[in-house]
């Protein structure tokens, strides 16, 4: 799935929209998956989805990821995503989102390892694009027959498979369990994507030898961070990692990120969306508190501006 770049963005809900993968892709990023998408959303036609399936302008590996627990509108839906314009078609097994794991959605389908091959293998048949699935590696403790399912999984024609080295029960926390996706690499013929704890340049290096995997898939480690695909990748090549981008490189970045955003949602939602996004570009910087304090005022572009310009001054001690 990947090109270049080992080093793909996952998926996260509120986050890897369309205007966060433009700037992912600017630094190197190598394959991209779009927030998720209700299968039954799209079957029923609900207009909020229609934003979540632009990739115009995006370049291939992109996929569009699907969440669903009844194996025929998973097909249909996806079926309707392609015809809308996808190119490729990612199933969310591993939410660990009560609204959605808890209705058998999501990491919900790891405790029906049966039904999840069954909604793989329709989606595989309903669509001519590339399938590939993102899992857990297990609900309150790691499935006992991980690679097993993996192995189902993969017969069901999926082109790729992407592990979350954590528990549904343990969302974020703890350490995740490289072990057990080495265990899948090796259980399987399609490539397998690793997932969780890349937070450094350097993690991205012992992630892919730890596991064996054809590539790793960053999450939060890439939050504020588009940069962060161009020192993966040069880490990765045995290359200088480059340093962190100045305080006014960041700000021209957070004004990036707001007109991609705003080009595709209008002013007022993505201001409003972006004002949890953009405080991750100043973690760890002075004035951060106080950036994120203002930043979840913001409505308009001009309000980032001013933000910015006071911000900066507050970095060069003006």
């Amino acid at each position: 799935m990947l090109n270049k770049s080992p080093f793909g963005l996952a998926p996260m809900a509120g986050f890897s929209d369309r205007a966060m993968r433009l700037l992912a892709r600017r630094y190197g990023c190598g394959w991209q998956i779009t927030e998720m998408v209700s299968a039954k959303a799209l079957v029923y036609h609900n207009k909020k989805t229609a934003g979540l399936l632009n990739t115009a302008g995006e370049e291939d590996p992109i996929s569009v990821q699907i969440f669903g627990a009844e194996p025929a509108i998973m097909a249909e839906g996806a079926a309707i995503a392609v015809d809308q314009g996808a190119r490729a078609i990612d199933i969310n097994m591993g939410c660990p989102v009560p609204k959605v794991a808890n209705n058998g959605e999501g990491s919900g389908l790891l405790k029906t390892p049966e039904r999840a091959c069954a909604v793989a293998a329709a989606v595989v048949q309903a669509v001519e694009v590339p399938v590939s699935v993102k899992i857990r590696i297990g609900w309150d403790k790691p499935l006992p027959n991980l690679p097993d399912f993996a192995a189902a999984l993969a017969e069901t024609g999926i082109r790729a498979l992407t592990v979350h080295g954590r528990t549904r029960q343990a969302y974020y926390s703890g350490t995740a369990d490289w072990a057990a996706i080495r265990s899948v690499v090796e259980a399987v013929s399609i490539p397998v994507y690793a997932n969780g704890d890349v937070l450094a340049a350097e993690d991205g290096v012992r992630i892919l030898q730890a596991t064996g995997a054809a590539g790793a898939l960053v999450g939060r480690g890439a939050l504020g961070r588009p940069w962060f695909f161009a020192q993966l990748n040069a880490a990765h090549a045995g290359q200088p990692i480059p340093p962190d981008p100045s305080a006014a490189e960041r700000a021209q970045l957070m004004v990036d990120h707001a007109r991609l955003a705003i080009e595709d949602k209008g002013e007022a939602l993505a201001m409003r969306e972006l004002r949890k996004v953009l405080g991750h570009y100043v973690k760890g910087l002075p004035g951060a508190v106080r950036f994120r304090g203002g930043a979840a005022q913001m409505s308009t572009l001009e309000d980032l501006e001013h933000l910015l310009n006071h911000w900066l001054a507050e970095q060069t001690g003006a």
